[in-house]
This record gives structure tokens, C-alpha cells and sequence, in this order.
């Protein structure tokens, strides 16, 4: 796979940059929104310990 030339890396540049920009509002609502949620960590810990769960179980099996 040959390398991008310098014009398609300018491009490629500008994309991103208005991408971020178009974004930027609803990236700044949700950082806001999330500052004033309660942190639920339980949402987070028992899917993870299902994960383990079923990662030993696998291992175990085999």
C-alpha cells in the first residue's frame, strides 16, 4: 500500500478538522451531561464480571 500524497493528506487534514468542529456542540452537551450524572459504577462492574465470568468458563471447558 503506497503512502497518501500531499494533497491527500491536506484533505484528509481539513475533513477531520471540520468533522471535529461540526461535532464540537454535541461533544460539549454531552461532557456537560455527564459531569452532572450520578456515577453508577455497578452499571460498569456486573457486565465486566460476566465478561471474567464467561472468559474462565471458556478456558475451563477447554
Amino acid at each position: 500500500m503506497e503512502a497518501f500524497s500531499t494533497w491527500e493528506n491536506l484533505l484528509l487534514g481539513a475533513m477531520v478538522l471540520l468533522i471535529i468542529f461540526w461535532m464540537r456542540p454535541g461533544i460539549k452537551a454531552s461532557l456537560e451531561q455527564s459531569r452532572k450524572a450520578s456515577p453508577d459504577w455497578m452499571a460498569v462492574l456486573v457486565p465486566l464480571g460476566f465478561v471474567v465470568l464467561f472468559v474462565i468458563f471458556l478456558m475451563v471447558v477447554v
